[in-house]
């Protein structure tokens, strides 16, 4: 997100209120995520936690930032590969409350 804001918001420090916005947003999503440790990368996950406008944005974000983090964060995106190779878990139903 970082990567994305600075080099098209330009803000004086952190990020634009609306990169912002959208990072709060997918760290909230992360947080109710069904599969927490055993999540694969989103776009290998059958369930959609992002609304079609945020995940939209979200896209756009990860077409820019994505191939630049090879050089500006070598770790985090080897640790991104990784997890696009991980096996995708079922989620299990839960059960119905009467």
């Amino acid at each position: 997100m970082h990567l994305f804001c600075h080099d098209h918001h330009a803000p004086v420090e952190g990020l634009c209120r609306p990169c912002d916005e959208l990072l709060g947003y997918a760290l909230r999503r992360l947080d109710i995520c069904p599969f927490q440790e055993e999540k694969p990368a989103c776009n290998r996950c059958e369930v959609h936690c992002y609304s079609a406008k945020q995940r939209e944005r979200v896209k756009a974000v990860m077409r820019y930032a994505g191939p630049r983090m090879l050089l500006r964060h070598p770790l985090l995106a080897l640790r991104h590969l990784l997890d696009k190779r991980r096996p995708i878990p079922k989620l299990i139903a839960r059960a119905k409350r009467g």
